[in-house]
């Protein structure tokens, strides 16, 4: 596929505002025969854009594919942006200023004064700005208010400035009472966007006022919902899909002339007269198209919360799937999709390596390839992608609070209907990573599982069965006795002769050293079905489990005696022991007690022999 790819940075990449932006930019780059990334930068599972903060983003996703990058505000720092233009990538931001970057904005201005001025002319003087100041657009809305009110001989009232802190319904909630309280109250308000009007208006209602009876108010954006509130919301019109078209537009100038200056383009807006500014009821615009229009949103927004609740159920359900195979996707309406982890779980750097993990559909061979994530993601999605149907590629990070595990890249519809975060792609990577995080936690559960059943069974020393791991052992061997005529077995108990004096010439860390070897020379010299368990200090047990013939026993303890009593290299000296071994038959009794005791009886009268000097089976110990 031909033609140049223009990536947007996101902190949603869907919703009624940034996805109608990606939407615009969509349209113009297919027009123009090229196609469109779309990145998120918040961590998914995000529902604030404003709350959220500026995320820490630093994946250089994509670089090696890109022409281009649409920074919309609250995406990325600066810093991000100047590295993209050092890597000689053109960069243009939405909505915001960063240093040498072109931008492009809505006429914020223009709107506002005539919505000021339309509240003017309805005879109200006490007029409240009430929006995010934090955000460049929004101050951008309150100088146009400051210069319309100054207009029309009206100094700006600075007690009916009013700070929202986010952009949405909650953050007018909470200012209705200030509004209220005012030492003048104001009769009309402005607000910075139109979730913050819906909110304010609700919580007005909820103080016992009318809108617009006590108090008038406009909003800015015209969002799909404002039409249809009671009353309906006046505000000001600011075409994020022609913005996002601009963004391309301006782009490509940048592209195609590496020297332009930085350039700022500004896309008209428009006040929208409704109801609540004052104005007499218009009535709702009802038609047979528009009524299929709307009826086709609810079934779209009732079909993607299905897909979301499937989705929770999917990734963290009680299951068997792996996630990381992507098979549930196709309860999604993704085409295609694409998970790599970053390799060998390191930390995303300038050029990290990715692992592809999970692709879908499967059958691409994609699978344990690995790509710097400048790379990512593989040509192969954007080949999917249909931008003449409103199709783009979005990438999402795979991150939760404890670990940041990669990156989903997913071929889908631009979703403009959703409230921002709500979209699918935010969601996917959200249940993606607490699901990987689930089944990490899972497998270190076991994996600490089997260490404590370990412990519980093996002397921490050696490695070697201890005493509750012999018995088992010791039982099994019993009761094959008793199924099996003619089954025998012989338990040898030693004991070195000497130990303490390694201890106390050289110290426990050479005596634990001396042990450790005695584990190994032993474990060398029997087979996989006998068993060797250190029950203590220096006594070991060998379950001799099976023997072949008679007087095998003997022929095994005459080796190990042999095999023990050779010389160990210790700190750079040579250490020597001695062994004494008392062996039992289950030729009479196969219980484990009983034979214990009599290799133990047995064992006492070898080490008495042993410093009698009657005992050829064992040394006396020296070290040198």
């Amino acid at each position: 596929m031909g033609g140049r790819t223009y990536a947007v940075l996101s902190p949603f990449v869907g919703g009624d505002y940034y996805g109608t932006i990606i939407a615009g930019a969509n349209e113009a780059a297919v027009r123009a025969g090229d196609r469109l990334l779309a990145l998120q930068t918040l961590d998914p599972g995000s529902y604030n854009a404003d709350r959220s903060g500026v995320p820490d983003y630093r994946r250089p996703v994509a670089w090696g594919h890109l022409a281009g990058v649409i920074v919309l505000a609250g995406a990325v720092h600066e810093s991000y942006a100047q590295s993209l233009r050092s890597a000689r990538i053109p960069v243009v931001t939405v909505g915001h200023s960063m240093q040498g970057c072109s931008a492009v904005f809505a006429d914020n201005r223009f709107g506002v004064r005539a919505a000021v001025s339309h509240l003017i002319g309805h005879g109200h003087e006490r007029i409240a700005f009430a929006g995010h100041l934090a955000h460049h657009d929004v101050r951008e809305r309150h100088e146009g208010y400051d210069s319309a009110l100054m207009e029309h001989g009206v100094v700006p009232p600075h007690d009916l400035l009013l700070d929202t802190g986010d952009n949405h319904e909650a953050g007018a909630e909470v200012i209705a009472e200030q509004l209220l309280a005012a030492a003048k109250p104001a009769t009309a308000v402005v607000c910075g966007t139109d979730r913050n009007a819906m909110g304010l208006i609700r919580r007005l209602a909820e103080l016992g006022r009318t809108v617009p009876g006590d108090i008038a108010v406009i909003g800015f954006d015209d969002l799909a919902g404002a039409t249809y509130m009671r009353p309906s919301l006046s505000t000001v019109r600011q075409p994020a899909g022609e913005i996002g078209s601009a963004a391309v537009g301006l782009l490509a100038d940048l592209a195609d002339q590496p020297r332009m200056p930085r350039t700022v383009r500004r896309v008209p807006t428009s006040f929208v007269r409704r109801d609540s500014c004052g104005c007499p009821p218009s009535g709702l615009p009802v038609t047979e198209d528009l009524t299929r229009y709307l009826f086709g949103q609810v079934c779209y927004l009732q079909e993607t919360l299905n897909i979301q609740h499937e989705l929770g159920i999917d990734l963290l359900g009680a299951h068997d799937n792996d996630p990381r195979e992507l098979g549930w996707l196709k309860r999604t309406t993704a085409l295609a999709g694409c998970l790599a982890l970053w390799h060998d779980g390191v930390v995303p750097a300038l050029d990290t390596e990715l692992r592809i993990e999970g692709e879908y559909p499967a059958g691409h061979d994609l699978i344990g390839a690995t790509m710097p994530v400048s790379e990512f993601p593989p040509p192969r999605l954007f080949e999917l992608a249909d931008g003449s149907a409103g199709q783009a590629v979005f990438v999402v990070p795979v991150r939760s609070s404890s670990r940041d595990w990669g990156v989903l890249a997913a071929v889908g519809q631009i979703q403009e209907s959703t409230p921002p975060g709500s979209e699918m792609m935010n969601q996917s990577g959200a249940l993606l990573a607490a699901s990987l995080d689930r089944g990490a936690m899972v497998a270190a559960l076991r994996e600490q599982e089997e260490q404590l059943r370990d412990a519980a069974l093996h002397d921490p020393l050696t490695g070697l069965p201890n005493r509750v791991l012999l018995a088992d052992r010791m039982r099994q061997a019993g009761l094959r006795v008793l199924r099996q005529p003619g089954h025998r077995f012989a338990v040898l108990l030693l004991d070195l002769n000497g130990f303490k004096a390694v201890n106390d010439s050289l110290g426990h860390a050479a005596g634990d050293v001396l042990l450790i070897e005695v584990a190994q020379r032993l474990t060398g010299l029997l087979r996989e079905s006998d068993t060797v368990a250190r029950l203590g200090g220096d006594e070991f047990v060998v379950l001799l489990d099976g023997l072949p013939a008679d007087g095998t026993e003997r022929l095994v303890k005459e080796t190990i005696a042999a095999r023990l009593t050779e010389p160990y290299a210790i700190d750079g000296g040579r250490v020597t022991v001695g062994v004494s071994i008392g062996v039992a038959l289950s030729n009479d009794s196969a219980d484990p007690d009983t034979l214990l005791r009599e290799a133990d009886a047995a064992m006492y009268r070898a080490k008495l022999a042993s410093k009698a000097g009657s005992s050829s089976g064992s040394t006396l110990p020296s070290t040198r």
